[in-house]
């Protein structure tokens, strides 16, 4: 009997995999539907996609359970039930909402889903509905095909990612944390290049972190008056002194340990902003606001005008010594400098747990001969969220991009290539049918 078996477990082993012919085109067709549904944020109306969600998840029987925070805003979340009850889940995090497009700087409908050049156009396509049609395809092939998983999966799908999650991930922590209380938290964060992280050695980068997000707001004061006559009380060029004086960031005398761990892994990092970005604290001059009337008077100075600077500090770092650091610089009582987001320290995720060798084995059977290693992302995710909760939270975007695609995030000219968005649904499944 156990002869017979064993001789049967292949066979069981091929009736559970899916029918990846129907599987590809199913994936293409739902992430057109998906990018044409124009889920801008704001306003966070998610309604529609929401709906379609929830109609590829009941029809194989799962139950989704629907909240709204408030106007049009609905997360929902579905639970698959996993071999051991007793663990504690997995949370698969993705964001419905996309950042809004200036349609004339399109050279496609950002809302068409265009097939064009073997990629897949539209605004989210990278960020992050094609990484969510990624996880719904595998959370619903494990349920068509009767697998069941290690543990139990639950899907979370939030509403406002792109407006700092308050009414999303945030409202769902404070409202429903018992509805998920997972063990792991997968979520967008890393992707594997050839080009970003290393030179000619393809790459996979698995966030275990990122950068805080701490965002300020410089208002300078000074002397109305008539352009004709400078003064040396202008308001803009007091701004703009501050400014130089704010981004004058003391270079970061020591690496941190994922970045060192990087590379002992890759070996030297490829050089560009990514890079660049997670290896020390920056700051980016973001807005500039100035002027008297609309259109503002080129022959009028302003009393008063102001900027943002949007400041990524690396984790540890102590934000308010940060800010005490920008004002001593500055040192000028005409400036204010006001913090206008809340620092998030989650600090890093460790990547010696089950979940983590899941991912790896996953990537190199679809990935032979790559590098897989933990990252820092210099963006902020969901993610953080849990991490603040102590959960040990993963990024995975599973394709290979390269530099220029990935650039194309919040651009005029997102895509995502087909061809590695369909590896990626294999990646999640296999992953998602893991023990871990």
């Amino acid at each position: 009997m156990k002869k017979l078996l064993t001789a049967f477990l292949p066979l069981l082993a091929l009736a559970q995999e899916p029918d990846w012919t129907q599987v590809d085109q199913r994936a293409v067709e739902l992430l057109q539907e998906y990018i044409r549904i124009p889920s801008i944020n704001p306003p966070a109306d998610t309604r529609a996609t929401a709906d379609l969600l929830t109609r590829e998840l009941e029809a194989v029987g799962m139950k989704v359970t629907r909240y709204n925070p408030e106007g049009n805003c609905i997360n929902l979340i579905t639970r698959l039930e996993g071999r051991d009850r007793s663990l504690k889940p997995l949370v698969i995090l993705t964001h419905m909402d996309v950042v809004p497009v200036d349609a004339k700087a399109w050279k496609v409908d950002p809302f068409g889903g265009e097939l064009k050049d073997g990629f897949l156009w539209g605004r989210g396509a990278m960020d992050m509905k094609g990484i969510g049609i990624q996880q719904l395809l595998a959370v619903t092939l494990l349920k068509k095909q009767g697998i069941m998983p290690a543990r139990d999966i639950v899907l979370v799908a939030t509403c406002d990612e792109e407006t700092n999650g308050a009414l999303g991930a945030k409202w769902m922590i404070e409202k429903h944390y018992a509805e998920m209380d997972p063990a792991f938290v997968l979520d967008e964060g890393g992707f594997g290049s050839r080009d970003i992280l290393s030179t000619n050695k393809l790459t996979f980068g698995i966030s275990v972190g990122e950068k805080q997000s701490t965002w300020l707001r410089l208002k300078a004061t000074g002397t109305a008056g008539h352009g004709s006559q400078p003064i040396p009380d202008n308001a803009n060029e007091i701004l703009l002194t501050a400014i130089l004086k704010a981004m004058a960031v003391p270079p970061t005398t020591k690496r941190h340990p994922v970045v060192d761990e990087m590379i002992r892994n890759i070996g030297q990092l490829a050089q560009n902003k990514l890079t660049n970005a997670i290896q020390k604290n920056t700051i980016s001059l973001t807005t500039l606001r100035a002027g008297v009337g609309d259109p503002p008077k080129v022959n009028v100075i302003p009393s008063a005008s102001e900027a943002t600077l949007d400041c990524r500090l690396l984790p540890g770092v102590n934000s308010a010594e940060f800010i005490s650091e920008v004002r001593a610089r500055i040192n000028d009582r005409r400036v204010t400098v006001e913090l206008v987001s809340d620092p998030m320290d989650t600090g890093v995720s460790d990547s010696k747990t089950p979940l983590f060798a899941a991912i790896k084995a996953s990537i190199l059977k679809h990935n032979p001969g790559a590098v897989v290693t933990p990252m820092l992302v210099p963006y902020g995710t969901d993610a953080r969220n849990f991490r603040m909760k102590g959960v040990p939270s993963y990024g995975l975007t599973p394709m290979v991009v390269d530099a220029a695609t990935l650039a194309t995030m919040h651009s005029d000219a997102e895509r995502v290539p087909i061809s590695e968005f369909l590896k990626g649904v294999r990646i999640y499944f296999d992953v998602l049918r893991s023990n871990f």
